[in-house]
């Protein structure tokens, strides 16, 4: 019985490693030169996205996001033939908080310039300009250089790219490994998988006297056991990599995690895996398939050892299937090779034991036996699979907005499923295939404490506790429809009064709150008031930095703190306006800074190592963070947190 528990606790393990501030830029330019006639050639730029974030269109957006813009220096001879356009302009939709129509692209966008030629050929000077979001952060405006050569030797086609290389982007891994490894070690304690523990360690004792041959031959079952979960992936991954490009891999598996078509079909999947485990039928692949392949393996040898490696993995399908197709669906949200790696991590802890095993067969006789609590631990997994399963429709619901499954509606369920396991696990409900119990035994009575302590856990969220452990089960705070808040009945500060801080006259602050926009300014008002400052970085086109002040900042709470106990330092990423010249600043790269955007970019970038925005910083005199950066996250109680904390951090 004590397996049950690795299997809750499997599933448990949702907490993530620390979030870099830090996001390397996730597009890349190049462009392409095709002759059209003797005298016309035409530009093409392209830029390609990491998945999720995506870019704006050409615009233009007054007080809006900032669009793409490729700017040329023509040299005396060449001349523009047309404007700009998009090769496939995206469609437009309304946004509230810009209160204007937008567009934006994902994966690749082609950008098309047409030029006339006078002369023979030239060199043109290009720098397009862009910026990024997602759905948590936007990135602050970049650029990028070209030197474009454009003249009888394209007659072709030419291509190239920025002379400024563009990074891509690299997202963090560890919490999905680390879900893997736990998922493939749960995988082990499973009814399908664990009766074939003996059988294995039987095959190599048998198969020959020579203990370093045994060793050898479970060394390669492990690892053919590896490749048998972990190429066929690969394989599909790389032929849609090849042919289409990291874009068009990252769009399939964007695909098959966003659109409503594999998330319906992975929750009915899930819900019939967990009909199964419930004992309303035995779901296994065809007995032909197993029979073949085991037979194979009786033939010994490296072929044999890799069919009885192809039997352990068509065999134990009906209770690795949900486990596997957890582990790619919680890839998928990142980049291209996350589904390579996360299943390597899998298939690795899965294989593991058994190769253990292998080299080492007196281990065997420590294990429990096949029994009762096997069925036990088959009933636990369709609990877990069947609360799994809303995952898949709470995606759908939310990106296709059909308010069917809101974030109480989410947890009542999760209430209502864990609550019944806790039931269960005490012996007030039996399945079809358990055994009679007369008395509960001490494991199993302290796993329902530990079940109807999570249910307890859960029970405030449905007046809006955020339940950090297990936000990324849950749909969004906002498609709550009752938030315990008393926010909206607080009255609105009033306007302190202005001041001739430098750039006071272009930016302002929301709620008549008042601050700085000049980083040396607010050091030493801080320092002849004694307060710590509040580092805002934010940007003018930012939708998440609107929306964290929409629904964050509007908390009578949030504005106390900030107006009493903060001196705000607001720096905006985008701004476009000319900065004083003794502001002009000098980057690594030997180019002078002279807009406020790209100065305010650079100086958090290069002083605190961070470029997403909205992210808030709380720093002391001397301009040193007192607490970890805090980007987009409309938890109102842990923005709270997060400034009190900041406070006592201050004052120690």
């Amino acid at each position: 019985m004590r397996k049950i528990f690795i299997v809750f606790l499997g599933i448990l393990l949702s907490s993530g490693v620390s979030y870099s501030q830090f996001i390397e830029q996730p597009a890349s330019w190049d462009y392409q030169v095709k002759m059209l006639e003797d005298d016309v050639f035409e530009i093409r730029f392209t830029a390609t996205l990491d998945e999720p974030w995506h870019m704006y269109d050409l615009g233009p957006y007054e007080d809006g996001p900032q669009p793409t813009r490729v700017t040329l220096d023509l040299p005396p001879g060449v001349f523009l033939e047309g404007e700009l356009y998009m090769e496939s302009p995206p469609a437009k939709e309304f946004d509230p908080l810009f209160n204007m129509d937008i567009g934006s692209f994902g994966g690749t966008g082609t950008f098309v310039q047409k030029v006339r030629l006078e002369i023979p050929s030239a060199t043109i000077g290009a720098t397009v300009e862009w910026q990024v979001c997602d759905g948590t952060s936007c990135l602050p405006p970049e650029e990028a250089s070209f030197e474009i050569f454009v003249g009888d030797a394209n007659a072709e086609v030419a291509a190239g790219t920025p002379d400024v290389p563009v990074k891509d982007a690299s997202a963090s891994l560890w919490k999905i490994i680390l879900q893997a490894i736990a998922f493939g070690l749960v995988a082990l304690v499973t009814p399908c998988v664990f009766p074939m523990v003996p059988m294995t360690v039987s095959f190599f004792i048998r198969g020959s006297g020579n203990k370093r041959k045994n060793r050898l031959n479970a060394a390669l079952y492990g690892i053919f056991i590896v490749l048998l979960y972990t190429l066929p992936i690969a394989v599909i991954i790389g032929i849609t990599y090849f042919t289409g490009g990291a874009s068009v891999t990252a769009n399939i598996f964007n695909w098959l995690a966003t659109h409503w078509i594999p998330n319906i079909i992975f929750f009915v999947l899930f819900l019939v895996f967990a009909a199964s485990f419930f004992g309303a039928f035995e779901l296994v692949l065809p007995a032909k398939w197993t029979t073949k392949t085991d037979a194979k393996a009786d033939k010994g040898g490296i072929l044999g050892i890799f069919f009885l490696a192809l039997t352990l993995v068509l065999v134990s399908f009906s209770c690795t299937g949900p486990i596997v197709g957890t582990v790619l669906i919680e890839s998928t949200q990142g980049a291209v090779w996350e589904p390579i790696v996360t299943m390597l991590a899998f298939s690795v802890a899965f294989a593991l034991p058994f190769t253990i095993l292998a080299f080492v067969p007196s281990l065997l006789e420590r294990l429990p036996k096949s029994g009762g609590w096997l069925n036990s631990v088959k009933v636990v997994l369709g609990f877990i699979v069947l609360a799994l399963s809303l995952k898949f429709l709470s995606t759908i619901d939310q990106i296709y907005q059909w308010s069917l499954l809101d974030r109480e509606v989410y947890l009542a369920l999760w209430i209502v499923i864990f609550s019944l396991l806790g039931f269960y696990l005490l012996g007030k409900i039996r399945f079809r295939h358990d055994s009679l119990s007369e008395h509960v035994g001490v494991f199993r009575f302290g796993l329902s404490i530990v079940v109807f302590s999570f249910v307890v856990y859960m029970i405030p969220g449905m007046w809006g506790a955020p339940l950090k452990a297990i936000s990324g089960y849950l749909p969004p705070l906002k498609t709550q429809d009752f938030v315990m808040n008393a926010s909206s009945s607080a009255p609105a500060p009033t306007l302190r009064e202005s001041s001739d801080r430098s750039y006071s006259d272009i930016f302002d602050l929301p709620y008549g709150l008042d601050g700085f926009f000049h980083y040396g300014e607010a050091m030493e008002y801080a320092k002849e008031n004694n307060k710590p400052v509040f580092l805002d970085f934010t940007g003018l086109g930012c939708v998440n930095c609107k929306e964290m002040e929409a629904r964050v900042w509007s908390d009578p709470r949030v504005q106390e703190l900030l107006r009493d106990e903060y001196i705000i330092l607001a720096l905006h990423s985008d701004a476009k306006n000319t900065a004083h010249e003794n502001d002009w600043v000098t980057d690594e790269r030997g180019r002078e800074l002279r807009t406020l955007g790209k100065i305010n970019s650079w100086f958090v970038r290069t002083r605190y190592q961070v470029n997403a925005q909205p992210t808030y910083i709380i720093l002391d005199h001397q301009g040193n963070p007192l607490l970890d950066p805090r980007s987009y996250d409309l938890d109102i109680e842990g923005y709270v947190r997060f400034l009190r904390e900041g406070l006592e951090a201050f004052n120690k």
